[in-house]
């Protein structure tokens, strides 16, 4: 018989929860109608993306007409960069419109980082980087804030990182970037956007927009038990804030994101935000007493002197889910870890970097972690399912992996 398995990798993926899994059967069965097309079938399809927006907007504290569905989190981030440097080079005179400029920071996820690479490739955009302090964690809001220029037109800096679970400091951020537009308007310099990637937030602690102060922020299904679409807020689309779509087609998402909406993924999402809405503060607190109880164990099992922890830093607030860590010791390789563990399913760092194998997590690097501590890492992130006991069959699985080797 196989033995029981403990998955503690909810920052890769949540299970679909069975409410959210139930709307989406019965938006298959019953809403397979097209929601473009005027008879009841239609009607009744639009219907229920109608409520699914407003499930989301109510989420995160903002309007249904601010809420645009997308594939997931990767298009949304690639639509908010899109925008930003569309609308500079719009507002810009046309015989010299220059490059635009993005600042974003040294442990974003690849799908911000990346689009940002391949920007400047193409000599379309220039991006800076902003280290994070080893102190903190963190990206600091003076080192983002001098970090801008002229001809910045977007600062995109997440709201919790996916590996570490430092939470970074966006709404003290906005009140700045918000002076500072003031100023800049005097000057005639463009408006500096902000954008949040939220993917690892919602469902763990309060997201608020109005509280945050973005633009823009993205909502990603899969990390809060809901289906595997997600969401773009924007702080009024095309009039308080630019919205510039990837895709040309039949109009739907007020032509922000056309193609015939995917309506039992979107009614999956609605389910899933109206359970955040409902329970975040009780999945927030559950979360958090198990996260300390898995670092508590480990504590006592392999001793304080063998185990560092990676994503305790003085003064910044982390996930209440996620414990990065490493068992210190030679040949004791996060990957070599968890190829000896029977028990426990969980990764080194980010999911989409898994198959990397042997190098040390550049976020930890970058977090002013030691390579050779790094090296060892592993991320444990646990749900909102997650039992104690789960922690101690974990955790006695981890033991006699590090005794085999």
């Amino acid at each position: 018989s196989t033995p029981r398995r403990v998955y503690l990798d909810h920052n890769a993926t949540t299970p679909l929860a069975p409410e959210a899994a139930q709307a989406v059967q019965d938006a298959l069965s019953q809403a397979w109608g097209n929601p473009s097309s005027a008879h009841p079938a239609g009607r009744k399809a639009k219907e229920l993306i109608g409520s699914a927006r407003e499930n989301l907007a109510r989420m995160v504290g903002a309007r249904p007409e601010d809420i645009v569905f997308t594939s997931g989190g990767t298009e949304a981030n690639n639509m908010v960069i899109h925008t930003a440097c569309r609308h500079f080079l719009e507002s810009q005179p046309r015989d010299s419109p220059g490059t635009p400029h993005i600042v974003t920071s040294s442990v974003e996820h690849d799908s911000i980082r990346l689009p940002l690479e391949q920007l400047g490739r193409d000599s379309l955009a220039e991006a800076t980087l902003v280290p994070v302090s080893p102190r903190s964690g963190r990206a600091e809001v003076d080192d983002v804030l001098a970090a801008i220029r002229p001809n910045t037109c977007l600062v995109s800096l997440m709201l919790a990182n996916n590996e570490t679970g430092v939470i970074m400091p966006v709404a003290e951020l906005s009140q700045r970037i918000r002076a500072l537009n003031q100023r800049r308007a005097g000057q005639g310099l463009p408006r500096v956007l902000l954008h949040t990637d939220a993917a690892q937030m919602i469902g763990k602690g309060r997201v608020d927009v109005q509280e945050l102060g973005v633009d823009y922020l993205t909502i990603v299904g899969h990390k809060f038990y809901g289906p595997r679409i997600g969401a773009l807020y924007v702080r009024g689309p095309g009039t308080t804030a630019p919205l510039h779509p990837l895709l040309f087609g039949g109009g739907q998402e007020r032509s922000f994101r056309p193609g015939t909406e995917n309506t039992p993924m979107i009614a999956g999402l609605g389910q899933a935000a109206e359970l955040v809405s409902r329970n975040w503060e009780a999945y927030e607190a559950h979360m958090r007493d198990v996260r300390d109880y898995l670092e508590a164990r480990l504590e006592a099992s392999f001793g304080k002197e063998r185990v560092h922890f990676n994503s305790r830093f003085k003064g910044s607030k982390r996930l209440c889910n996620t414990c990065n860590f490493s068992i210190l010791g030679p040949g004791l390789q996060g990957h070599r870890v968890l190829a000896h563990c029977k028990v426990l399913l969980a990764s080194v760092g980010a999911a989409c970097h898994s198959d990397k194998g042997e190098r040390p997590s550049p976020v930890l690097l970058a977090c002013g972690i030691p390579p050779a501590v790094a090296q060892n890492a592993l991320r444990l992130s646990v749900g909102r399912d997650t039992s104690r006991a789960d922690v101690d069959l974990a955790v006695q699985d981890l033991l006699q992996a590090v005794a085999q080797l």
